[in-house]
């Protein structure tokens, strides 16, 4: 059975970037780049007229940045996606030559379910990319502590309160997910088949109206859950 492709769109305002992370993804068999664009607001209009699974995000571009360019293509799927044939939100991947600025994490409350630096080793962003169209998500490497130190105060919410609507195994996979390990190493820990993992992730984030894994990571640190 032929695996499905996954539709790539590329915001960057540097065509020599565009085209070299172009060539790198259209090597690979199951993906492939359906469009470039130059800033955020072309990056909008191209997810309208092409929907793409997956969109690679600069940070800063002329006339619209990334940032703006999430919450806008954002809006406008909540504006339409009571209209059955309209396509679905592509996940965004952000990418920065800087490390963990400011603007990172605003582009993780805006939307994004991964970070990745520009230096990025090209296996690493492959891989990203297919982590984040699986429903994971993906941060690069030097994030991890410096997330977890900023959201972890102060405590907002009592654990208990918070964790009300999970059942006793949803908390223990809250827990797992939240300390950082993948599904195959939770169905391993709690002898559990990954498909199950994966149903009661879903389950949990659906519960607590988290948008993905880095959302549940930074709620749980931000209010002392783990």
């Amino acid at each position: 059975m032929i695996a499905p492709i996954i539709r790539v769109g590329l915001a960057d305002d540097q065509p020599l970037f565009r085209a070299g992370i172009a060539m790198v993804i259209n090597s690979q068999p199951d993906l492939r780049v359906m469009w470039e664009a130059s800033d955020g607001s072309e990056a909008i209009a191209l997810i309208e007229r092409e929907p793409v699974d997956i969109v690679l995000m600069d940070l800063e571009m002329p006339r619209m940045g990334g940032i703006e360019a999430i919450h806008e293509a954002s809006s406008a799927f909540d504006r339409a996606r009571a209209h059955p044939a309209h396509p679905p939100l592509p996940r965004f991947i952000v990418l920065t030559t800087f490390d963990l600025d400011d603007k990172t994490f605003e582009a993780i409350d805006a939307g994004a379910s991964g970070f990745l630096l520009k230096s990025t080793e090209p296996e690493f962003l492959l891989a990203a990319i297919r982590t984040v169209h699986s429903g994971n998500a993906v941060l690069a490497p030097s994030a991890t502590a410096n997330l977890v130190r900023r959201f972890a105060s102060p405590r907002h919410v009592d654990r208990d309160e918070a964790l009300t609507l999970l059942t006793p195994r949803e908390k223990d996979l809250f827990d797992l997910v939240a300390a950082g390990l993948s599904n195959s190493e939770i169905a391993s820990s709690l002898h559990l088949s990954e498909a199950t993992v994966k149903t009661h992730v879903s389950r949990i984030l659906g519960k607590l109206e988290l948008r993905d894994r880095v959302q549940l990571v930074i709620f749980a640190y931000h209010n002392g859950l783990v």
